[in-house]
């Protein structure tokens, strides 16, 4: 008897891909990983040759960093503007504003701790 799923002659006929994540090809995995170690390599480059002051050190990481990220998502998570990706997306940008809430108010607590918590200290101008 046939079901659902199967047809007949007994061959499976189910819904591939209609509920499942997009998988990569091997090819993207090795230019994500490909990339990801270059990204990796040149800060780390950066820092341990001394080549660059850390006033201009700091800001190039960071920018490489943010530029891994996006690596990241678009080889290995598979993040793209399709439609079917729109609730993953929303996840991820409510997960971003969360950790920069978090991020940005840890950093202000930091910075007024010292003024704010120590008795008799003089407060911050």
């Amino acid at each position: 008897m046939a079901t659902a799923h199967t047809s007949a002659h007994g061959h499976d006929h189910g819904h591939h891909g209609h509920g499942e994540g997009a998988h990569g090809s091997v090819k993207s995995y090795i230019v994500g990983f490909i990339l990801s170690v270059i990204l990796t390599a040149i800060p780390f480059g950066l820092v341990m040759s001394g080549a660059l002051p850390a006033e201009t050190a700091v800001p190039v990481c960071f920018g490489l960093g943010i530029v891994q990220i996006v690596v990241h998502l678009v080889y290995f998570l598979h993040m793209n503007s399709s439609s079917a990706r729109s609730w993953n997306m929303a996840a991820f940008l409510f997960t971003l504003l969360i950790v920069a809430i978090l991020v940005v108010g840890s950093w202000w607590v930091m910075l007024h701790l010292n003024a704010n918590m120590m008795p008799g200290a003089m407060p911050m101008e």
